[in-house]
């Protein structure tokens, strides 16, 4: 029998209490997490610009409607018998009841959790106020416990991927939002070592997610003796297989030459893979 959306989370939940780390990969379709599934990894997340960039669209909060985010948010809990956690940006609404009313709609696929963003989709001004993305921490909180689905709250603190790199900005930020009632902490972009020691020490006791988007040179090891508890890779998987698609089929288009190809996944494993 698959499991409960509650054992789902309960499960999350344990992941998240335990010494070491776990890495959350990010698949952006059924395809790409029932392979991940089956390599063990105990939980996945989707991943909001896999998704755009499969859909032929940028990573931007209006690039795709909430319905389809939803769609494939639902797809991919379908799809394994994990944990999922959802990318669901800054909860595609800018008004505190629209946030509610979507993070209602994410809970009801069946996740075991949720992020929520503090980035507002303004050019001139990237970032929610603080008394105001705490406002949506609290109301994207409510939402979840009013569902009774004890899913997990990320919250994160889009502060790097904007060029304001004070640290302390970040640490104040994240530690407000845990004050208002989240679960996990997380702050993309946070890449040196001794930046990524300072964040979780100065986060605990709560479990803090590190994005690794490309190779730093840290690995899983590394960033548990740090204090890691969640590892995720963001849009990272997507763009490796975007590279291999674009630098095989240019090869064929610019020099008329199928090398590329022999990096394809074989037929019958991908296949079987989906057999099952």
């Amino acid at each position: 029998m698959r499991l409960t959306q509650v054992q789902k989370a309960e499960r999350f939940r344990e992941l998240h209490a335990r010494e070491g780390a776990f890495v959350i990969p990010n698949p952006w379709d059924r395809g790409t997490a029932i392979a991940l599934a089956a390599m063990g990894f105990p939980a996945l997340a989707t991943t909001s610009a896999g998704l755009a960039f499969a859909r032929g669209r940028p990573d931007t909060p209006t690039a795709l409607g909430l319905d389809s985010v939803l769609g494939n948010i639902a797809e991919i809990v379908d799809a394994v018998d994990l944990p999922v956690n959802a990318d669901f940006q800054a909860g595609y609404a800018d008004d505190l009841e629209g946030l509610a009313a979507n993070v209602s709609r994410c809970v009801a696929t069946g996740v075991a959790g949720l992020s929520i963003e503090d980035a507002s989709g303004s050019s001139d001004d990237p970032l929610y106020s603080l008394p105001e993305a705490v406002d949506r921490i609290r109301a994207a909180r409510a939402a979840i416990d009013e569902s009774g689905a004890d899913a997990l709250l990320t919250a994160r603190a889009e502060c790097f991927l904007y060029g304001r790199t004070d640290l302390t900005e970040a640490i104040t930020r994240l530690q407000t939002f845990a004050d208002a009632g989240a679960d996990v902490l997380y702050a993309p972009g946070v890449r040196a070592r001794e930046d990524i020691a300072a964040l979780v020490d100065a986060l605990r006791p709560y479990p803090v997610n590190v994005l690794m988007g490309s190779d730093t040179g840290l690995t899983v090891a590394d960033l548990a003796e740090l204090g890691v508890r969640r590892i995720s890779v963001g849009s990272a998987l997507a763009r490796v297989a975007w590279g291999g698609f674009l630098s095989a089929a240019r090869q064929i288009a610019d020099d008329g030459r199928f090398a590329g190809l022999t990096q394809a996944a074989p037929f019958g494993e991908l296949n079987g893979l989906f057999s099952g």
